[in-house]
């Protein structure tokens, strides 16, 4: 298999994977953490395949973490078998966590409550089973996790210490909100909160008599900008490996380091309405609305040529199956019915998502196929 971009081969809309890109981006990240001398388990739940997850880890066995069970399932048959499964999780999953426990070197579950410590301790009293965990601390961004700062929190760390119910490995936090940054200013700031929200209950629950707890952390904006890794002892970036064009326009990357696009195919031009129509929509792209905390108007991706060169162009609208792309007269006139495009996404991981395959890109041509899995 070795297409140009242009062969019918290449149904559109196609998911487009630059092998190159994709190996210095995982290459860079892993070698920071290496300089760091902190624990690397990137996450896979961006590109969800065995081939990048290799790329990530080094061609080892892991270790590396997931976001849903599917997966922590798929890359257990293939090899991985230190997995960590970074989402609190639902009591009603603990049977199916038991089994993969049972396969797999480590397992490490998420909880931030009582009722779930209390539910893996039922488990423990009629299976008899003891599981990995760690506590998922909110470091700011309010999705999930316990409050660094207060009792509670430090209460519910020592009775997980306390507990014979499971292994208590550690503490893990998501600084989801750095992607609200407009500057790698404000990301450094969200990476220097992040870090600290973990040291501070670390020591506080240190001081309960629960020492030696592993420090997680793991937001690709604030992993990309940092010059090395301090205060943690772990990391778990994920959608460093593609970016995208939501990661660039907040400057944790460059739009050449963004690994993937989607091609599409120009099925109308309608200069008189100045928009072009692609077979690309919502089922292409997703409806990630992007950085429109920086430009309202940022539209669905950056809208480039055959070799990824942007141009003069806005994906606007997306229904299901189409997609319009304004532009003035004489661009349009450049891109006749039947012309092709690429467009980086705003959101690499939910636009991968859409797609069971992935066309891998080297040296400007599709030469070979990725297949993700899929669902939870």
């Amino acid at each position: 298999m070795n297409f140009p971009l242009t062969s019918q081969e290449i149904t559109t809309p196609a998911f487009l994977v630059d092998h190159a890109i994709v190996a210095q981006n995982c290459a860079t990240m892993r070698e920071k953490a290496r300089r760091s001398a902190v624990a690397f388990r990137p996450h896979v739940k961006t590109h969800k395949t065995i081939e990048i997850a290799q790329m990530q880890v080094g061609n080892s066995a892991g270790p590396i973490t997931v976001s849903t069970l599917a997966e922590a399932e798929f890359f257990a048959q293939h090899g991985f078998d230190d997995i960590t499964y970074a989402v609190p999780i639902s009591p009603a999953k603990l049977t199916r966590a038991a089994i993969l426990a049972r396969r797999v070197k480590r397992l490490n579950l998420l909880l931030d409550s009582p009722e779930t410590l209390q539910a893996l301790q039922d488990f423990h009293a009629a299976q008899g089973m003891v599981f990995d965990v760690f506590l998922k601390v909110d470091s700011g961004y309010h999705r999930a996790g316990v409050d660094p700062d207060s009792p509670e929190s430090v209460w519910l760390g020592v009775a997980l210490a306390k507990s014979s119910a499971i292994r208590f490995h550690g503490l893990l936090t998501h600084a989801g909100h750095s992607y609200n940054s407009r500057n790698p200013e404000e990301i450094l700031k969200v990476a220097i909160q992040e870090k600290e929200s973990l040291t501070r209950l670390r020591a506080r629950i240190a001081e309960q008599g629960a020492d030696k707890l592993i420090r997680s952390i793991g937001s690709t904006p604030t992993t990309s900008v940092v010059e090395s890794f301090t205060e943690t002892d772990e990391v778990r970036p994920g959608n460093y490996v593609f970016y995208d064009a939501f990661q660039a326009r907040i400057g944790a990357c460059s739009l050449p380091q963004c690994a993937v696009s989607v091609l599409a195919t120009v099925i109308g031009s309608y200069p008189q309405h100045g928009h072009l129509l692609i077979d690309g929509g919502a089922l292409a792209f997703s409806k990630d609305p992007g950085p429109d905390h920086i430009d309202r108007e940022c539209g669905f991706g950056v809208v480039c040529d055959l070799n990824l060169n942007p141009l003069p162009m806005k994906l606007t609208v997306l229904s299901q199956e189409h997609g319009k792309i304004q532009a003035e007269p004489a661009a349009l006139a450049r891109y006749p019915v039947g012309s092709r495009l690429r467009i980086v996404p705003n959101h690499s991981c939910l636009t991968a998502a859409m797609y069971d395959t992935y066309h891998v890109v080297k040296e400007g041509c599709v030469n070979g196929q990725w297949k993700p899995v899929r669902g939870w």
